[in-house]
């Protein structure tokens, strides 16, 4: 079977360019880059609400203590 070499890729990446065209695969590209800066805003955001809910978590439980 062998390596995979690096002219392998280029005609494997020639091929999925004759097939799907370079519009189709522009598309898709921004797509996926839309998609993962979506997931890492939700990830920034639970982890900005995680820590305001401990802060605020950690505040009652002072207020408590001293009842």
């Amino acid at each position: 079977m062998g390596e995979i070499s690096i002219t392998k890729l280029l005609v494997i990446g020639a091929l999925i360019v004759l097939l799907f065209g370079t519009k189709k695969l522009r598309t898709l590209g921004g797509d996926l880059g839309s998609a993962i800066k979506g997931f890492k805003k939700a990830m920034n955001d639970d982890e900005t609400s995680a820590k305001s809910a401990n802060t605020a978590d950690t505040a009652g439980d002072r207020i408590t203590h001293k009842d």
